[in-house]
């Protein structure tokens, strides 16, 4: 591929390319290429998931910002500045002759550049920009101060606002962009690291390696998004803004709230000097998980608690989970009667849905787990090995208790992030308040949910964004375009309840807790080919489709 004008020393542009030029493009040094023409607009076009699978194997970004020929929008100038930024380059723009991705790279610049010179860049590149002359010039008149540009400043609206880059933020926005891949969408999300967090109970059983749960935050990020790298302190959507850290504004025509949940560590007094150390653990922080496996593999005898806070937590079924594979070894090294396991609910049940009780509570009969229901963790001292409860019975009394332990795996009490709770957007509870089916708030119209900030009552897990994210893309949509919104939620969860290492009760469900099973099977029953569900299919599928907009069994 040879045939492509140079515009400045980070963009070149060309007419339209074929997949088998995008190796010798790479071999040029280009690094990122755009794609600036909508599919399907000549006979001889390849699709743009054809370039992009091709532009992939050669090693290169690739991003598709189609505009209709005569139709450059503001959102469209704004869309390529972005990926301009945000790309590593050289960069290659191409459309049908090139001169749709001229006109977008000196609109971009006007702001900037005297028009003149944009115009005879491009005449000496062989492309006319003449007719984009008056346009040119009034945005060199108006100056930079007055232009949209890409960064993260109340100045700039953008058309959606992610705040949060966790499972359901990016899986929103990717859902976005395949549907309508002009959107300026920016994701607020402080971290470097993404976590795939449905691994941890693995890890902390020594079946899975912790370093395959972590992955560079730019890595994930979908491609044609502005990472704003910030932390949210404020959502004033009376404004249609959020306050940043260091004190600045970002404004939206469209909001997705997916900031998570917190660990509220401090709930529980001494847990958050204790964990770590003296056999205290928690397989909710990446760097506890290991250390389970540790505590696990080192007990030879004594007492094991594990602990389940009230609901609603991320993973419900996540405290019995680093019981049930903690169990497991000890039974398959021998060890498993030499030690006293007891299991502390501060519910009443051991699961909320009925119909995963009895084969539940036959693992638990099994290991010989000693069940505390309405049993609360109040506070830790991991030097003295001592745990204290409050119990509370049918009539309502409480008593406290005392328990040493050898080891004690935590499940802290969780909550909504302080800049929810302390928002407009919040229900009584301190969680997001958005409508059960559609997603979207039940007071500001231009604000949907996400995630396990949701005060929506479904339970809180990966799978659970998996359904969401379609839903949200195309409600927000619909809500954008002054439509009525067709997608609905029903609550779907998923639950892998790795009962022993190699099985695994798969309990999919809803509101209410109705069964929503993915596959024909007895939903009671624990399987291997589950087990290998949930270590080896669903972390790829999280990666390589949800992430990704890619909706797989999401209907």
């Amino acid at each position: 591929m040879s045939d492509y004008k140079r515009l400045s020393p980070n963009l070149a542009v060309a007419g339209q390319i074929q997949p088998g030029e995008l190796e010798d493009i790479a071999r040029q040094g280009f690094h990122t290429v755009i794609n600036n023409r909508p599919d399907n607009e000549g006979d001889d076009q390849p699709s743009s998931e054809t370039l992009e699978q091709a532009a992939r194997a050669a090693g290169l970004a690739y991003y598709h910002l189609p505009v209709t020929p005569g139709e450059i929008s503001d959102t469209d100038i704004l869309g390529f500045a972005g990926l301009m930024q945000q790309s590593r380059g050289p960069v290659l723009a191409f459309c049908r002759t090139g001169n749709r991705s001229s006109s977008l790279w000196a609109l971009s610049e006007s702001a900037r550049t005297d028009p003149k010179t944009l115009i005879a860049t491009a005449d000496q590149a062989g492309y006319d920009l003449s007719k984009q002359e008056a346009r040119l010039q009034q945005r060199w008149r108006a100056g930079p101060a007055a232009q949209p540009h890409p960064g993260h400043s109340a100045a700039t609206t953008w058309d959606v606002l992610v705040v949060g880059g966790g499972a359901g933020g990016l899986a929103a926005a990717a859902s976005l962009l395949k549907r309508r891949p002009s959107l300026t969408i920016a994701v607020i999300e402080p971290a470097d690291t993404h976590y795939y967090q449905p691994a941890w109970t693995l890890v902390g059983g020594g079946a899975f390696d912790p370093a395959d749960t972590a992955r560079p935050m730019a890595s994930v990020m979908p491609r044609g998004v502005k990472w704003i790298q910030s932390r949210v302190e404020a959502f004033v959507p009376e404004q249609n803004q959020v306050v940043l850290d260091d004190g600045g504004r970002v404004s939206y025509r469209m909001l997705v709230a997916a900031p998570g949940l917190e660990l509220h560590l401090d709930g529980v007094e001494g847990l958050r000097d204790s964990l770590g150390r003296n056999g205290v653990t928690s397989n909710y922080l990446f760097e506890y998980a290991p250390y389970t496996w540790q505590c696990v593999r080192d007990l030879h005898q004594g007492r094991a608690l594990f602990t389940q806070p009230p609901m609603p937590i991320k993973c419900a079924g996540a405290p019995q989970k680093a019981l049930y594979l903690s169990c497991d070894h000890w039974r398959r090294q021998h060890r498993l009667s030499n030690i006293d396991v007891r299991f502390h609910n501060a519910g009443g049940v051991l699961f909320g849905v009925e119909t995963f009780v009895p084969p539940l509570m036959e693992y638990m009969r099994r290991y010989q787990v000693g069940l505390n229901f309405n049993s609360t963790l109040k506070a830790v001292d991991a030097g003295a090995r001592k745990a204290w409860f409050v119990d509370t019975d049918a009539d309502g009394n409480r008593q406290e208790r005392e328990e040493a332990f050898d080891m004690l795996h935590v499940t802290p009490p969780q909550r909504a992030p302080r800049c929810v709770r302390d928002s407009a957007l919040a229900n009584d509870a301190g969680w997001l308040d958005a409508d059960p089916d559609t997603l979207r708030h039940n007071r500001f119209e231009n604000v949907f949910a996400i995630g396990d900030a949701s005060g929506t009552g479904n339970a809180k897990t990966a799978a659970a964004v998996r359904k969401q994210a379609p839903v949200v893309a195309v409600n927000l949509l619909a809500t954008l375009d002054g439509k009525p919104m067709s997608g609905r939620y029903q609550g779907y969860g998923a639950c892998p309840l790795t009962v022993e290492k190699g099985k695994v009760i798969l309990a999919e469900f809803g509101y209410q807790g109705a069964l929503q099973p993915s596959f024909p099977l007895d939903p009671t029953k624990a399987r291997s080919s589950y087990w290998w569900l949930k270590s080896k299919a669903m972390p790829r599928i999280y990666f390589d489709l949800m992430l990704k907009g890619r909706e797989w069994l999401t209907g």
